[in-house]
């Protein structure tokens, strides 16, 4: 049953992701780049505890039965996406924490990516209120509402990344790919009583695209 919302997710990793930076040679030779490296550390420092936060939360949904009890995959799913807003809020805190990146158009680059990820965060939250006011004592209504959350989740993929896209982009997104704290981790644990095996190891690998998601989770859905 869970399968809808773990296909959904799939595309779910774009954001953090977006703030793990990809591979980059270049070296830090002079004082502009020494300042472009200095924000990259204040960002991903506390950025870390965030990325485990969401691997973990996707792990729940992922690793949640799919045959599980319907109140079993409430009360996980739930808790997961309060833990993706919470992690995604706690990200926006430290981008405008860190201050304007010295960069060109940096402040907009900083404003734009703190509005995406606080709208992120807002719509998983009301992920969350959909998913606890569904009737876990009717398996087929839950079922049916299960669907929409996935359908929720499918659209929250489909927001526009652009911002995101611009910090990982260019020297900030080579200054944050050297930081040990905007990589991408493995969930630090599975839930107790799961059936499906952990996800592989992250790699800088692009996450499956919401179009591949949205086949999945509707091959999923059909009796």
């Amino acid at each position: 049953m869970n399968k809808k919302l773990t296909a959904a997710l799939s595309g779910g990793a774009v954001l953090v992701l977006a703030l793990s930076g990809c591979s980059s040679s270049s070296s830090d030779g002079d004082d502009g780049e020494s300042k472009v490296t200095g924000w990259a550390k204040k960002v991903c420092d506390q950025a870390q505890p965030q990325i485990q936060k969401r691997a973990n939360a996707q792990q729940t949904i992922v690793s949640t039965a799919a045959d599980g009890k319907p109140a079993d995959i409430q009360a996980a799913d739930s808790k997961a996406f309060q833990d993706i807003a919470d992690a995604d809020k706690a990200l926006a805190a430290a981008i405008q924490g860190a201050g304007t990146p010295p960069v060109d158009g940096g402040e907009k680059v900083q404003t734009d990516a703190v509005t995406e990820l606080n709208g992120t965060a807002t719509a998983y939250l009301s992920l969350k209120k959909q998913i606890d006011t569904l009737d876990a004592k009717d398996q087929q209504k839950f079922a049916d509402g299960l669907q929409n959350v996935a359908d929720g989740l499918k659209k929250i993929e489909t927001m526009d990344q652009d911002a995101l896209k611009k910090l990982q982009s260019g020297e900030l997104g080579q200054a944050m790919a050297k930081q040990p704290g905007c990589r991408t981790v493995k969930p630090s644990s599975v839930p107790a009583g799961s059936s499906a095996s952990p996800s592989p190891s992250p790699s800088n690998e692009p996450a499956s695209t919401p179009t591949s998601a949205a086949a999945s989770a509707s091959a999923s859905s059909k009796p």
